[in-house]
């Protein structure tokens, strides 16, 4: 399966999505609530039928698993298949916000080897194929994920869905060395990982597959890591495609840098540079 050309062949008709998801919401959405008290709007649906259609004409016997449809839910022996999140972080694009995300993750044996995700009001695209192939769509210009690390040399800062941290997330802070964490929204956490401008993401079980499989894709692609909080991998197609808990790291991070291993390296440098000074003091005086 040729993977980089899937993806590719994708980019448009995500960045097409994306366009279509702020016409409509420009022109004001259409909103419901869903069986589970969860909004949905005409955007999400639209979304939806605009990736499902294409997904289906360039992998048509893969099965697709959306948010949004019934279609596949009850199959249970799933193993090579497609994850879709028409719109995470509903709440988000019904209010004007912009951190909603377009998502599809392409899962093979019960694993993610692809994923794509639009941020469109960020004007921001995210995509992945494999290992050191992970990538943003920036303004036109193609950057590679995971070739540059934050330039943060002095704090770990992670990206968390709420403001107010439950104590397992805090133990987890404390043992990683978290110093800061913002609140944000969506799968964008994933990508902001991927980058390297946040170093990690801690999360409980909760939400579903759909909502971290492109993600997960595009982290490990970029040399970040995902496990639960058993350091476990975490796979797909469980039952009630329901999430575990995760642990997410930056590339830095999974390399073992920590704020420690930085201030020792710049000790080393200042005395080296103290030891140069003095030799160089007493030549002089000589």
């Amino acid at each position: 399966m040729d993977l980089k050309k899937i993806v590719e062949e994708l980019i448009s008709t995500f960045e097409k999505a994306g366009k279509v998801s702020l016409d409509l919401r420009k022109k004001g959405l259409i909103k419901e609530i869903k069986s589970d008290n969860t909004p949905v709007s005409n955007g999400d649906l639209e979304v939806n039928k605009i990736i499902v259609k294409k997904i289906s004409e360039i992998t048509p016997d893969i099965p697709i698993i959306s948010e949004e449809t019934l279609d596949n839910k009850e199959n249970t022996n799933l193993k090579t298949f497609w994850l879709i999140d028409p719109i995470d972080g509903t709440y988000d694009y019904i209010n004007d916000l912009d951190e909603f995300t377009i998502n599809a993750g392409l899962i093979i044996d019960n694993k993610p080897v692809a994923g794509l995700i639009n941020a469109p009001a960020k004007k921001r695209m995210f995509y992945s194929y494999g290992d050191n192939l992970a990538f943003e769509l920036k303004n036109e210009e193609k950057i590679k994920l995971g070739t540059l690390y934050s330039q943060n040399k002095t704090s770990i800062k992670f990206v968390s869905y709420s403001n107010k941290i439950k104590p397992e997330i805090e133990k987890i802070y404390k043992e990683i060395g978290v110093t800061d964490h913002i609140r944000m929204k969506s799968s964008l956490k994933f990508c902001v990982v991927a980058t390297g401008e946040y170093d990690g993401y801690v999360a409980e079980p909760r939400a579903c597959e759909w909502d971290i499989a492109a993600g997960h894709a595009i982290l490990i692609h970029a040399g970040g890591t995902i496990t639960d909080f058993n350091k476990k991998p975490i796979l797909y197609g469980k039952k009630d495609f329901k999430n575990p808990s995760l642990i997410l790291k930056s590339k830095r991070l999974s390399n073992g840098w920590t704020i420690k291993n930085n201030t020792n390296h710049y000790c080393i440098c200042f005395d080296f540079w103290i030891t140069f000074i003095c030799i160089c003091k007493k030549l002089y005086q000589k």
